[in-house]
């Protein structure tokens, strides 16, 4: 390889080695650099350099100096030394012929002496285009499509018991980690002697950065709800439902979002107190439990955040205890990706977790699933998650829909609300509606300490989803007649066939009253019956205004009597032709609905929801009447809605297409005549990206006054989200249906089914409606934050990358290291457009891709439903999309990153200003300075070079045995900072063209090391925490000497004010491949792998090493040389050796 230039920005005549000036400096006799105006106007045009012509510039020349410019071959002795040397590997010998050449690329290359503060009017606008884009996403995050919240705060009365027999001869983490036991006072009795273990197990595990109080508010609300309302029940009692002991990791607020071994750490310490645990209720000398029930098996795992992790992480440790834990419930917790990708350990142990659960339920049969019996439940908080992005919480990819799902708490029936993430553990609403969950599922008379997981399926999606979901089991047909109806002739009507039931009033007759309708023949497909109230369905038996039954012919059967039946409800008033009906109660299929009025706004306000009933005309093919019971006896208010409806009236598919949606939306008119309930399907509207409008016109409704005001539940069905709008006239929809980065399912599936909205109004308006959607663009790109977060740190990286490719290119062929700004400019006019347009069709090329590949491989699982072979990795690359539409977004996130890295250098240079300031300063504040530091602009006063090694070695040692290597980075930025703020006061000193070049190479390595600093942050963190709590235990995989190396050399070399020599052989392909492979990798695998970002960049630093060694050879003694650097002297200067200057 040949190389120009010397270690040096100016000729060191202590450097043994036979080399050319390094950068634009030209020198003439008296060794002066020539400023490089000079070259601006002596290049200006080949043929005036062919014809010998002198520039103007040139006129003040000594006649030896333009001599030497015309004739290159000419011998100059202040630039070639005279001293034998043996050659590096990747010195050349000098020759008139490169003297030539590099006098002719500079030719071929018009210098231009451009400030580094300087913007071309292309840089400036794009600046100003990105800007305006990172406004408008930042202010739609802020201001529009944000879900309503609204979460009450608990009371709660907390006590914490620390078990501190869970010591380090259980775990040895003792030292670092807790565990506690949570009483309420005044309500869970406990002694010093005895601590109250008398129910169910249950451990909550805090997330990242969380404190083990967060669980104070779930176990309060199960203190409370079992002493106020369980403890008296003997039914409930027989049935195994005991208290719940809630036990509280602590981790001593530990960060496992952003380090995988401090992850793994937590899961076997969890696993260690499951077993402390468990033993607690073996111990015989425990008073208070029953004798005759089973010793525990089993606990019950909460995760909040990063908790949910640990808690399926349990399962795959090597000290898991089997079927220690069958149940777990997370919130908030991102299951299917890493919230980062900065650790590679995180990224490698969420792979290994997550490949262990598909593995697991891709087995055939059930013994060899060692996650057979385990249920898990995943509660996302919605769009008010700033924290974690709700779409990392979906199980699709991990759990087939008989062991777990995912719920969002806008769809829990008297929840309806979206959460942030830290209020989603102590919500009051919420927390009520997990607990009375845990409560329905626990049976002590098992040892499991649970039921069946059937059952506990069945228990959450009763409690957790809106009973509206296809395929929703009905209670009701799993039912016996419990109740005998008794009708007269006279006093009770049927309704006729088709006609609909609407009651205004309760109480008209001042008696019981029941309404019938007749169930429709099972021929005719697609009917519904549905039914709204605002009143409580009643109970048989019970006290309430209305009660629902499905009522058949009373006797069903020969030998059946009316003993069999446990309740009776006479409306006969002793008619002798009296009918009776055998009928099944529907109470158990209530479905709740949020309250919609004129004064209405959140779905959660309503201190009343409504009462609704829904079932498939097959789920009623054993009976012969719905029979709508009125039993108030006085005048009251309150009115029912009941009809048999046609899906071919109900439900309306679309077919319209994103694009159009998307430039036109789509308005549709619905009849006057329509069912109450009418759904509207949109299969186009799948994608989380887009934020919509929907307006619903206003619905006259005459003489009478309307039962309610329309209402409209906007779902998917992959993840179970709901949203209501109640009392509706413009309602913004954002969801979160396919989102970029996420694998693919677990099972095949159709495709997405998009959103579907469901529209309740009042049928006896009789009056049309108007539904108009349309895409809502400002708000569309709030969404872009919580699913592209990673890559505003990623893509930059890719300009960065780019720019400093085009610097050395430039400075190769030229001498010219020219500024940031500059180079950016110029890739602006050239590779970065390529590039990103490039990338624009890879990103379609991939979304456009078949998400299932007929292979077959080690990494991938077959499910039990198919024999193709899913590839989960899919979506990691790029963009991470699954639609072509979204292709622009590359261009987009390029204008982003120009702008930031604009942002970001001129920042760079503004704190390298202030601080060049600050220290002249402090340097003049001495008193004295060396003429010859002040004239000939040496740049500081360096270190000897063997202390140099000293301190690098030691540097070195202390990564590999004490200090993670991301310390040692933060070191080298620091010191990089420092080399920067020395190059630019010496070169805005002696404005000569070789500091100007120091000072801008130096500047573009600390731009690229800031863009690797947030890789290397989040682990340093971690391990300052850990010294934080006095736990010195090393992190095994940060200890990598070659992981720093190459920085500290780089950086140290720059400290000694050493230039990268100019290599101008083939070799220096190799600089433009390793920085262009670092922009394409940022590009493609940046958000997913980050982490390897700064092992790319470690590479090319490495390599600039090896080029800054080539000056000195490969040797100890070339490293020492290295070090010891060379001055930024003005040879011609005057100097006075030896002499001070008093400063004035």
């Amino acid at each position: 390889m040949q190389r120009r230039g010397s270690a040096s920005p100016i000729e060191d005549s202590r450097t043994p080695s036979l080399s050319l000036v390094t950068g634009p400096a030209l020198r003439g006799s008296n060794g002066r650099d020539i400023d490089p105006s000079f070259y601006s106007s002596f290049l200006q045009s080949d043929q005036e350099e062919a014809s010998g012509r002198k520039t103007s510039d040139s006129s003040d020349l000594s006649p030896e100096e333009s001599a030497n410019l015309r004739n290159p071959s000419t011998p100059r002795s202040p630039i070639i030394s005279t001293k034998e040397t043996t050659m590096s590997p990747l010195e050349s010998q000098l020759s008139n012929a490169s003297m030539d050449g590099s006098i002719g690329s500079r030719r071929r290359w018009r210098s231009r002496a451009r400030s580094p503060w300087s913007n071309s009017l292309l840089t400036l606008a794009v600046t100003l285009l990105g800007l305006l884009t990172v406004f408008g996403i930042v202010y739609s995050y802020l201001t529009r499509q944000i879900d309503p919240q609204g979460c009450k705060t608990p009371r709660m009365v907390p006590t914490y018991i620390k078990l501190l027999g869970f010591d380090s001869e259980h775990t040895r983490f003792a030292s670092k980690y807790g565990l506690y036991l949570y009483r309420e006072r005044n309500v869970d009795a406990y002694s010093e002697e005895d601590i109250g273990l008398k129910g169910v197990p249950v451990l909550f595990l805090p997330g990242n950065a969380g404190s083990y109080r967060q669980g104070r508010s779930l176990a309060a609300e199960a203190s409370n709800y079992f002493h106020d309302a369980l403890r008296h029940d003997q039914d409930r009692y027989k049935a195994g439902t005991r208290s719940l002991d809630f036990f509280m990791a602590d981790f001593n607020e530990d960060m496992a979002a952003f380090h995988g071994q401090t992850l793994l750490d937590q899961a076997e310490y969890v696993n260690e107190a499951l077993s402390y645990i468990l033993s607690l209720y073996h111990d015989p000398r425990r008073p208070g439990r029953d004798p005759n029930l089973p010793d525990p098996t089993s606990v019950i795992l909460i995760g909040h955040s990063m908790g949910g992790i640990v808690a399926r992480t349990v399962l795959t440790m090597s000290n898991y205890q089997a079927n220690s834990v069958n149940t777990i419930i997370t919130m908030s917790t991102p299951h299917a990706r890493p919230p980062v990708s900065f650790d590679s350990d995180l990224v490698h142990t969420y792979k290994q977790i997550n490949d262990y659960w598909r593995e697991a339920y891709s087995q055939k049969w059930a013994n060899h699933n060692p996650l057979w019996h385990v249920t898990l439940i995943s509660i996302a908080g919605g769009g008010g998650d700033s924290i974690v992005p709700s779409d990392y919480t979906s199980l699709s990819s991990l759990v087939p829909d008989t062991h777990g799902f995912t719920v969002f708490t806008t769809t829990m029936p008297t929840v309806w609300t979206g959460m942030d993430h830290l209020s989603i553990a102590w919500c009051d609403s919420f927390r009520k509606v997990i607990i009375r969950s845990l409560f329905d599922i626990v049976d002590v008379q098992r040892s499991s300490q649970t039921k069946q997981r059937a059952d506990r399926m069945n228990v959450f999606k009763k409690w957790y989803l809106t009973g509206l979901e296809d395929g929703a089991e009905k209670v009701l047909t799993r039912k016996n007649p419990n109740t005998l109806l008794t009708l007269g002739d006279n006093v009770n009507a049927i309704l006729p066939q088709g006609q609909r039931l609407v009651l205004r009033e309760f109480g008209k007759r001042r008696q019981p009253e029941a309404h019938l309708l007749t169930v429709p023949s099972q021929g005719v497909p697609g009917k519904k019956f549905t039914l709204l109230s605002d009143q409580i369905l009643s109970a048989p038996g019970g006290s309430g205004k209305l009660e629902v039954l499905f009522c058949s012919v009373f006797p069903l059967r020969a030998g059946l009597s009316s003993a069999h039946l446990s309740h009776s409800l006479d409306l006969s008033d002793g008619s002798s032709g009296a009918t009776r009906l055998a009928c099944k109660s529907a109470v158990e299929d209530l479905i709740q609905l949020p309250a919609s009025t004129r004064t209405s706004k959140y779905p959660f306000d309503a201190p009343q929801p409504f009462s609704y009933l829904q079932y498939d005309l097959e789920d009623l093919a054993e009976h012969q009447f719905v029979a709508v019971v009125d039993k108030a006896e006085r005048l009251s208010t309150g009115w029912v809605v009941a009809e048999f409806s046609n899906s071919s009236d109900a439900v309306i598919p679309t077919r319209v297409g994103l694009g159009r949606l998307v430039s036109t939306g789509l308005n549709i008119r619905l009849p006057a005549d329509r069912p109450m309930l009418t759904e509207v399907k949109i299969p186009a509207m799948h994608s989380s990206l887009l934020a919509y409008k929907l307006r619903v016109g206003k619905q006259p409704c005459g003489e009478d006054a309307e039962l309610f005001t329309p209402f409209v539940r906007q779902y998917i069905e992959e993840p179970y989200e709901s949203k209501y709008f109640v009392n509706v006239k413009e309602a913004e929809i954002n969801l979160h249906g396919i989102a970029p980065y996420m694998p693919p399912h677990l099972r095949e599936t159709s495709g997405p089914r998009g959103v579907s909205f469901q529209l309740w109004s009042d049928p006896s308006c009789n009056a049309s409606v108007e539904l108009s959607l349309s895409v809502d663009v400002l708000g569309s790109l709030g969404k872009l934050v919580m699913r592209y977060r990673t890559v505003f740190a990623a893509f930059p990286l890719v300009v960065v990358a780019l720019v400093i490719r085009k610097q050395f290119k430039i400075y190769d062929q030229t001498g010219v290291f020219i500024p940031f700004s500059e180079s950016l400019d110029l890739c602006l006019r050239s590779s970065l457009p390529v590039l990103f347009l490039g990338l624009s069709f890879l990103a379609s090329s991939l979304a456009s891709s078949s998400p299932v590949i007929a292979a077959h491989g080690p990494s991938n699982w077959r499910t039990n439903a198919t024999e193709s072979v899913i590839d989960f990795t899919k979506n990691d690359l790029l963009l991470g999309s699954q639609d072509t539409f979204y292709w622009f977004l590359v261009p987009v996130f390029g204008v982003i990153s120009v702008a930031v890295c604009v942002l970001i250098n001129h920042v760079a240079m503004f704190l390298t200003s202030i601080l060049s300031v600050v220290r002249g300063i402090l340097v003049s504040r001495r008193g004295y300075i060396k003429i010859e530091d002040q004239k000939a602009g040496v740049l500081f006063s360096p270190l000897s070079p063997n202390y140099r090694i000293v301190n690098t070695a030691v540097l070195l040692l202390l990564v590999s045995t004490v200090i993670p290597y991301q310390f040692a980075y933060i070191v080298a930025c620091i010191v990089q900072l420092a080399t920067c703020v020395k190059a630019s006061a010496h070169a805005k000193e002696t404005r000569t063209s070789s500091h100007y070049n120091f000072y801008n190479y130096v500047h573009s390595i600390f731009i690229l090391m800031l863009w690797i600093l947030p890789v290397n942050v989040l682990v340093l963190i971690v391990w300052v925490h850990n010294l934080a709590v006095h736990w010195l235990t090393p992190f095994s995989s940060h200890h990598n000497v070659l992981s720093i190396m190459p920085f500290l050399l780089l950086v140290e070399t720059l400290a000694s004010q050493t230039m990268v020599p100019r290599v101008t052989s083939r070799f220096r392909h190799i600089t433009s491949i390793i920085f262009f492979v670092l922009a394409v990798y940022a590009a493609i695998y940046g958000v997913t792998y980050a982490y390897l970002l700064h092992h790319i960049v470690n590479l090319g630093v490495a390599w600039l090493v090896g080029v800054h060694l080539s000056t000195s050879g490969f040797s100890l003694r070339g490293l020492k040389q290295l070090l010891e650097g060379g001055d930024f002297r003005d040879e011609g200067s005057a100097t006075v050796h030896g002499h001070l200057k008093k400063l004035p």
